[in-house]
């Protein structure tokens, strides 16, 4: 039986069971990573939590300064998701003399906002 096939068939037995229209919602994995995406750039823009642009150069924002790298080419320079949320989470645990603020270990961002811009910076 083939995905599509699947869905049909659950489709037809709920409109049977339910005597009504029902609304089966399917969310495209593209779609949410790019939603992710999304909110992680927010994050990463707000002044109050990530405000990564006081420091880094991020392609088509205005930037304060570059004391940072600039995030471009992301992927390339960290192909380890992992290494890169350490970075963000808590700098000084691959550079001691990091002056990156330790975004996790300072609860400035939540876990979850980590993920997001994790996310966002690795699209760069």
């Amino acid at each position: 039986m083939t995905r599509h096939s699947f869905f049909a068939i659950a489709a037809a037995l709920a409109l049977s069971w339910g005597g009504g229209a029902v609304l089966l919602s399917f969310p495209s994995p593209a779609f949410a990573a790019s939603s992710v995406i999304e909110e992680g750039r927010a994050i990463a823009l707000d002044r109050r939590k990530g405000n990564c642009m006081s420091c880094h150069i991020i392609p088509g924002v205005d930037s304060a300064g570059n004391p940072g790298p600039p995030l471009i080419a992301m992927k390339a320079r960290w192909p380890d998701k992992a290494k890169l949320r350490v970075q963000i989470h808590d700098a000084r645990k691959l550079n001691p003399l990091s002056l990156m603020p330790p975004f996790g270990a300072h609860e400035i961002l939540t876990e979850e906002e980590i993920d997001k811009v994790v996310e966002f910076v690795h699209s760069l």
